[in-house]
């Protein structure tokens, strides 16, 4: 398996995100230690499950992309390639149905 697809595979299974869980768990932390004010903590919490969403979303993008170019690069059927292929069977299995009815 490409090296690339093997490290977004393994960053997408890894800890890359917090859950909203661990973030609120960290919150009452530093807010427990008066490293920040209820207020503080509610922004902190905000913004990091903000910067979590965007990038959970950029990686699945990325993932996609790399998975699709490994494909690409197998010579792997997709969906659309199996759909033409399954679409032309079928007219030419009507031709076949006209010619064997003329016989």
């Amino acid at each position: 398996m490409n090296e690339l697809l093997k490290n977004v595979l393994y960053l997408s299974a890894g800890a890359v995100f917090l859950t909203k869980d661990k973030i609120e768990a960290l919150k009452g932390e530093l807010i427990g230690k008066g490293k920040m004010t209820q207020e503080e903590g509610k922004q902190f919490v905000d913004e990091l499950v903000k910067k979590s969403e965007a990038i959970k979303g950029q990686l699945e993008e990325r993932i996609q992309q790399v998975v699709a170019e490994q494909l690409k690069k197998m010579n792997v059927a997709t969906h659309d390639d199996i759909a033409a292929l399954s679409a032309r069977i079928d007219e030419l299995a009507k031709v076949v149905e006209k010619g064997q009815s003329e016989e």
